[in-house]
């Protein structure tokens, strides 16, 4: 399981993100960004989250730090935005904490490229996520202490939304990949399949379904595991697949 820390103060609230996620502070004072159990898109946005993070660090990728963020009723009492109070007040227990980068400024890719050889491994990875939120109009990557950071996956692995637990479309081919902001940048994407199946064993994935806290799960974590396990191992089809487009938009 994740380790679990308790938000002290709310301190400021990120309206940038659809979710309204916010910089709070914990008892011992470190700075988090707060992820909503009762924002839109429910706990499921949570899950993605944390098993992203949990792959993306095991296979080497700069995600941050991760844990288990409890709210206590108290904090939202006194807020004096409606919204903020009612998302906050709907959140009281378990929440999402991602860990907060100092002096963040976003990506742009006219001012600095992409480190060399990272392109195509976060290419890769968000091809297996199905992650369809890593665009140019919405990179979620973030320069922090001289490392492009991968941050917001909570709408990667869409298919959990009214998923029946199956593995019938693991396989499925992902064209919005074609629109991944990396992608121009991303030379040999299908050679990253070695490197992506590698590090996602069936022990790894087993241990980011660990990290999940029961209530927020609605399927069985062997169900997640079989389908990702399934996703692997197709790699090489849809990541030949995300080459081709990026010959296409170049």
């Amino acid at each position: 399981m994740l380790p679990a820390v308790t938000a002290a103060r709310y301190l400021v609230p990120l309206r940038e993100g659809g979710s309204l996620p916010a910089v709070v502070e914990d008892d011992g004072g470190r700075l988090w960004v707060a992820k909503f159990r009762g924002a839109g898109q429910g706990p499921l946005a949570l899950v993605a989250e944390i098993i992203a993070a949990a792959l993306g660090r095991g296979l080497g990728l700069p995600v941050p730090e991760t844990v288990v963020l409890g709210l206590d009723a108290a904090i939202g009492r006194n807020e004096e935005d409606p919204e903020i109070r009612e998302l906050l007040l709907a959140s009281v227990g378990d929440n999402l904490g991602v860990a907060f980068l100092p002096e963040a400024l976003p990506f742009d890719p006219a001012a600095e490229p992409p480190p060399a050889g990272l392109a195509a491994r976060v290419v890769a990875f968000d091809a297996f996520l199905q992650n369809v939120d890593r665009t140019a109009r919405n990179p979620n990557l973030l320069w922090s202490g001289g490392t492009l950071w991968l941050i917001d996956h909570g709408a990667a692995l869409y298919w959990q939304h009214g998923w029946d637990g199956g593995r019938a479309a693991a396989a499925t081919p992902f064209a919005r990949i074609a629109d991944h902001v990396l992608l121009p940048w991303a030379a040999d994407v299908a050679g990253a399949a070695a490197w992506l199946t590698a590090g996602l064993g069936d022990d790894a994935l087993a241990a980011a379904l660990a990290d999940v806290p029961d209530a927020w799960l609605t399927q069985p974590r062997a169900a997640y595991v079989a389908y990702l396990a399934a996703r692997r191992d197709a790699a090489a089809t849809y990541l030949e697949e995300a080459d081709r487009a990026r010959s296409l938009r170049l």
